[in-house]
């Protein structure tokens, strides 16, 4: 009985044996046949056959696109009795540990007093970001918070990281940021005060320091392209254009095979505020391509390039092939089409060619669907003809362009003297505009704080009778001709200046006594409520992607 058990077990595992045996030849054979097949596909794709496209683009997805939230527990200080002394919860067990892990003593004391409050910080760092960059962050409060108010709140030094929920548990990553600042908070608006759920929630412009490495962008070979000789093409393809100098001058190719199925990408500089430009550009590069091939390639390309509806694709291949195209993009200039000498211009202006300058110039101040991208295109250019139509650009009368040439001059130039704007209480900077213009003042709660006075002599209407936060009242003399800005606080002694009526003597004047980002904002806004401002306020106000463009009916 027992040597027929054995002789059945024999058996079967003999049969199973077999079936393995079967199983595994078979998935032998397809995957023999799968990598037959992308070998023939990456050979017809090089070699251009078989209605392959000889693009880029057409092998690749680009990964490493998206933003990574990190977030901590943050404690917010200098609040006005609408704080809390917080229940014990996870959120202010993990900010005690955060607090004991950087050896702050007595962590306890600073929880109990109605002028704080436990609060969540949230950053997202972009797929590009380089160590030490600046990055906004969000503040909220926890579900069952008692807290009433941020505003006036200062978050203390808060150290941000990755989470996620494993097993039912939260983990944390290593620490990837670190935040501090003052609460803009969402009701930015004295009129807005009733709006309880503004008061809750707020930002810090810039608030946060990437401490991480460098970001790179991934960039996948499609599967049914899938081999060691494709991704090297490509990345040599990608690196022959593209490429900078390490530290020690040798030259560096900005695109590296890590293996058969992607590719490690950095971003060139000149692309570096608008990386989404150069994937369009890596996109429309040639896989290959023979000198004849180019030239005929090119041939198309030179009528293309005038004709506003094929133009814009025709100037991401010439801007891919590189300065060899410029020439040819020239020629583009000269159509009377104002969508093909935008496309032209806008290629030009990233190989390093200004002649597209005015053409740029006039697509940002008539068309609002170029708007955007005339304006990246001329800070790319890092030119001074490019400087004085982002000056000139400041005369419009619109507010988006206005405050767009503005941030791209600010951008490209910092140290401009007609943008660099002065530095206030070590939370935000003023910067007062000449404009022919008129008068506006720009604020903003995103990747900057600061103020943009256009107008410079722009003056405060009396009566005024406003405030910078809670310790600092602005108001006008007798005999309205100039502004009183005074700081009465608890256990201090008064202190009081004494300016003149224009915006920019009293922005200074209320930063010295100590008024922050989030007060001059609400200062500003309040006092266009009560019609103290001559001009208008604007916040947030940048040209805008996805708009379209509506084209004379003569070429549809």
């Amino acid at each position: 009985m027992q040597v027929r058990r054995l002789a059945l077990l024999m058996l079967a595992a003999a049969l199973i044996t077999g079936c393995h045996q079967l199983n595994l030849m078979s998935f032998l054979d397809k995957e023999k046949a799968r990598d037959k097949e992308r070998q023939d596909n990456v050979r017809a794709a090089l070699r251009g056959e078989a209605g392959h496209s000889r693009l880029i683009g057409d092998y690749i997805k680009i990964g490493g696109a998206g933003f990574t939230k990190v977030q901590g527990v943050g404690l917010i200080d200098r609040l006005e009795g609408t704080g809390e002394d917080p229940p014990s919860s996870v959120y202010t067990k993990m900010l005690l540990e955060d607090m004991r892990r950087h050896e702050i003593k007595d962590p306890q004391t600073f929880l109990r007093s109605a002028n704080t409050a436990v609060v969540i910080v949230t950053a997202y760092i972009p797929p590009i970001a380089r160590k030490g960059e600046k990055i906004d962050v969000e503040i909220t409060l926890p579900d069952g918070s008692e807290t009433k108010s941020l505003s006036g709140g200062w978050l203390m030094p808060c150290h941000l990281r990755e989470r996620a929920l494993l097993d039912g548990e939260v983990r944390e990553g290593r620490e990837i940021a670190v935040a501090t600042g003052p609460i803009l908070i969402d009701a930015l608006t004295p009129s807005s005060d009733t709006n309880l759920a503004g008061h809750r929630r707020g930002r810090i412009p810039a608030g946060a320091t990437y401490l991480g490495d460098d970001r790179h962008l991934a960039v996948a070979v499609q599967s049914e392209y899938r081999s060691v000789r494709m991704s090297t093409q490509i990345a040599e393809r990608i690196g022959s254009r593209f490429y900078d100098y390490d530290e020690h001058g040798i030259k560096r190719k900005l695109a590296e095979a890590k293996s058969d199925a992607y590719l490690e990408l950095l971003v060139h500089d000149q692309y570096r505020d608008n990386y989404a430009r150069y994937l369009q550009v890596i996109r429309n590069m040639a896989l290959r391509e023979t000198p004849v091939e180019r030239h005929i390639r090119m041939e198309q390309l030179t009528d293309q390039i005038q004709f506003g509806p094929t133009a814009e694709s025709a100037a991401l291949q010439l801007e891919a092939i590189g300065s060899t195209a410029i020439p040819t993009l020239k020629q583009g200039l000269a159509s009377e089409d104002l969508e093909a000498r935008f496309h032209a211009a806008v290629s030009l202006a990233y190989l390093g060619n200004a002649d597209g300058v005015p053409a740029l110039k006039e697509a940002a101040a008539k068309v609002p669907a170029f708007r955007i991208f005339a304006l990246a295109g001329l800070a790319a250019l890092k030119d001074g003809s490019s400087a004085e139509a982002l000056r000139d650009l400041m005369n419009e009368e619109s507010t988006e362009t206005r405050y767009g040439a503005f941030r791209a001059l600010s951008t490209m130039a910092p140290n401009d003297p007609f943008v660099r704007g002065e530095q206030l209480n070590g939370t935000f900077t003023l910067h007062p505009i000449p404009s022919t213009s008129s008068p506006l003042i720009h604020v903003t709660r995103f990747k900057k704080a600061e103020v943009v006075v256009f107008g410079v002599d722009q003056q405060l209407m009396p009566p005024v009778i406003l405030r910078a936060g809670s310790s600092i009242l602005v108001q006008s003399t007798a005999e309205g001709d100039r502004i009183k800005v005074q700081r009465i606080a608890p256990g201090e002694a008064p202190k009081e200046r004494i300016v003149s009526r224009r915006i920019v003597d009293v922005i200074r004047a209320a930063a010295d006594l100590g008024a922050q980002y989030p007060d001059v904002a609400r200062l500003l806004l309040e006092a266009e409520r009560q019609r103290n401002l001559v001009g208008k306020i604007a916040v947030d106000t940048l040209p805008k992607p996805g708009r379209t463009y509506i084209r004379p009916s003569s070429q549809l």
